[in-house]
């Protein structure tokens, strides 16, 4: 079964984390599972950029981006060659290395 290495994350995830990752689930759902609260303000119905990962190693094991990712991906905050949205990013058969950025574009959470 793949790994999601998760990288420390100030908030989220301080010591970082290795999970266990079923192949055809989405990265922000196995983050979910276990207890990684990664916001996902649009529900995971890929409308937002709340869940972006940057990914480390691993990038080409997942399936190519649809077109309403990548124009969302444009918004995110610290875009890089290898970010995702963690909803539509799924485990394939490889080990997956993610960052979780330090902010997100979320008004809700910037208000608090």
């Amino acid at each position: 079964m793949p790994q999601i290495v998760v990288l420390p994350h100030a908030t989220l995830c301080p010591d970082g984390a290795v999970i266990d990752a079923p192949s055809g689930r989405s990265v922000c759902d196995v983050l979910l599972e276990h207890d990684i609260e990664i916001e996902h303000a649009c529900e995971k119905s890929c409308a937002c950029t709340t869940c972006h990962v940057v990914v480390r190693e691993g990038f080409q094991s997942l399936g190519d981006p649809e077109e309403k990712e990548e124009d969302l991906l444009d918004r995110a905050w610290g875009l890089e060659a290898t970010s995702r949205l963690s909803c539509q990013a799924v485990v394939g058969d490889a080990d997956l290395v993610i960052e979780i950025p330090k902010y997100t574009i979320n008004q809700v959470s910037e208000n608090h």
